[in-house]
């Protein structure tokens, strides 16, 4: 599974189960997530990759210029999560 810095992911275990995150850095064993809200930029969770699960959406262009062009900030990275749990209960 490919853990790219930018994608949606989907916290499975932990006391944030079914939390939404965004990855920042990714390394052998571990990814580091943000949300905006509780995990900032500032201070970023660290979380197992197999606790956790890649959302395969249709936003692939915005995300890329979420991270990319405007750089991610703990605004852009809430927005974001909003706007794709607002989606995906429509």
């Amino acid at each position: 599974m490919v853990y790219e810095i930018g994608a949606l992911v989907k916290s499975k275990a932990g006391h944030d189960k079914d939390e939404l995150f965004i990855i920042i850095e990714e390394s052998r064993e571990y990814v580091t997530l943000v949300d905006g809200n509780k995990k900032t930029l500032e201070q970023p969770k660290c979380k197992n990759k197999k606790h956790v699960q890649i959302i395969h959406d249709k936003d692939e262009p915005q995300r890329k210029k979420l991270i990319e062009e405007t750089g991610l900030t703990d605004e852009a990275a809430r927005r974001f999560i909003t706007c794709y749990k607002r989606e995906s209960q429509s």
